[in-house]
């Protein structure tokens, strides 16, 4: 059965992974990255994923998104299994249902900041021209939707990134360190926008992030060693 983006359920978690595995060959060796996660995200929460290096926060967050297909288990998005679906449904998906925002912007370099936002719902089908608009003035860009990023600092490339997250209104957030490359000031002008909008919105929030401090003001903390939860 195709798998469809449909509204959210109160009645089963917005996110969830069961006994999530992920493993790879490096240099001739199995590199075991997550070894049995399982967790749920429920509607509107905000939830921190926490961890030093290499504790396979990134690869979680990118196995919850449908980025990273895992070894063993799964992931299910509103009750639907994520990588049960075929590739050609995962991608629907991770285009109408999820938003992400990644540390290093991921913004196309030949695209304005209006192009940027728009790409989403383009290849959606639902080219969304007013919304991508009025997402940009929502984060204080309206004077520089026809920049390119080259010509935007860091924060603000940061903020078309989190307004292109927004334009096909997914129910989801996934944020990986959505702060690493800003300075403190900006970083928490950053974070401060996020949660106004995740709240505005009723979105549910993931964010990677090695700040502990960021991480107490979610709602819940996860808590990543070697691959393992071991706090919450």
């Amino acid at each position: 059965m195709p798998l469809t983006v449909r509204p959210m359920s109160d009645l089963v978690p917005a996110l969830q992974a069961r006994d999530v595995h992920r493993r790879y060959k490096l240099a001739g060796h199995e590199v075991h990255v997550l070894r049995g996660v399982s967790l749920e995200v429920q509607q509107g929460e905000r939830v921190f994923l926490c961890g030093a290096s290499g504790a396979g926060k990134t690869t979680l967050l990118y196995t919850l998104g449908g980025l990273e297909k895992p070894s063993s288990g799964d992931v299910y998005i509103g009750g639907e299994a994520l990588y049960a679906a075929s590739s050609k449904e995962r991608a629907r998906l991770r285009n109408q249902g999820l938003g992400f925002v990644f540390q290093n912007y991921h913004l196309l370099p030949d695209l304005t900041a209006y192009e940027n936002v728009l790409l989403p719902s383009r290849i959606s089908g639902k080219l969304a021209e007013e919304r991508a608009v009025e997402l940009l003035k929502r984060v204080g860009l309206e004077d520089r939707l026809h920049h390119l990023p080259t010509e935007l600092s860091g924060g603000e490339q940061q903020r078309v990134a989190l307004a292109r997250s927004l334009i096909n209104d997914p129910a989801i957030i996934l944020a990986d360190e959505p702060t690493g490359n800003l300075d403190a000031t900006t970083g928490k002008q950053i974070m401060e926008l996020l949660f106004t909008v995740v709240a505005e919105t009723k979105k549910t929030l993931v964010v990677v992030t090695h700040d502990m401090n960021l991480a107490e003001r979610g709602d819940r903390r996860l808590v990543l060693k070697e691959g393992a939860l071991v706090a919450a």
